[in-house]
C-alpha cells in the first residue's frame, strides 16, 4: 500500500478496532493509538537533514522502497514516519508499505535473527535486486534492545528506554544509517 493507504488502513483499526485482529485486544489497540499520536508528531516535526536531503535529491534511477511494518509496532512509529519524510520528494522513489502479518508474507525473507522483527527497510533497484536492508531499528539502539533484553530488564523498562532513545535521537541515528547505505 501507500504511505496514504497505510494511514488511512490505520485510522479504520483505530475506528472499528474489533473489526482488525489484534486491535480487538485492549492492550494492542492501546499501544497503537499511542503510536498513532508518535507517527504524527514524527510527520509533522521531523525535518530530514541537508545531507539526506542531498543524497536522496540525488538519486535518479527508478528504486523501490518496501517498508514492512504494522501499526502496533512501537519502532515503526518512529521510523516509518522519519522514512516517509526523507523519500517523498523524490519521484523516482516508489515508497510503498507492506504489512508483516499479510500476505504475501515478505517478512520471510528479512528476518532478523530468525525474528519478524519490524520495521523492515527494503531497497531495491528498478529491476528488483536489493541494494539495502534497514531494520527494526537503528543500529545503536538495536544494542541498547539486546543488552536489556541480555540482562532480564522488564519488556515495560526496554520500551521506556527505546522511546528515551528514539526522543533524544531524533532520527538523526536513521539518517547517518541512510547516509551511509546511499554514498
Amino acid at each position: 500500500m501507500t504511505f496514504q493507504e497505510y494511514l488511512d488502513y490505520f485510522e479504520q483499526i483505530l475506528e472499528s478496532p474489533e473489526d482488525f485482529d489484534p486491535y480487538g485486544d485492549p492492550e494492542y489497540l492501546n499501544y497503537t493509538k499511542l503510536n498513532w499520536s508518535r507517527m504524527n508528531r514524527w510527520l509533522k516535526r521531523f525535518e530530514p537533514n541537508d545531507a539526506i536531503k542531498t543524497a536522496v535529491a540525488a538519486i535518479t534511477e527508478s528504486q523501490h522502497w518496501i517498508v514492512i511494518t504494522e501499526p502496533w509496532c512501537g519502532d515503526a512509529a518512529h521510523s516509518v514516519a522519519q522514512l516517509y519524510q526523507i523519500v517523498k520528494n523524490n519521484p523516482n522513489i516508489d515508497f510503498e508499505i507492506q504489512l508483516r502479518d499479510a500476505e504475501p508474507f515478505l517478512i520471510e525473507d528479512y528476518l532478523t535473527n530468525g525474528g519478524k522483527s519490524i520495521p523492515k527497510l527494503v531497497i531495491r533497484n528498478d529491476v528488483g535486486h536489493d541494494k539495502f536492508i534497514w531494520g527494526p531499528r537503528p543500529k545503536p539502539l538495536q544494542e541498547l534492545f539486546v543488552s536489556m533484553k541480555e540482562k532480564g530488564a522488564s519488556f515495560d523498562d526496554i520500551k521506556e528506554a527505546m522511546q528515551k532513545w528514539y526522543n533524544e535521537d531524533k532520527g538523526e541515528v536513521l539518517q547517518q544509517e541512510l547516509l551511509s547505505a546511499l554514498s
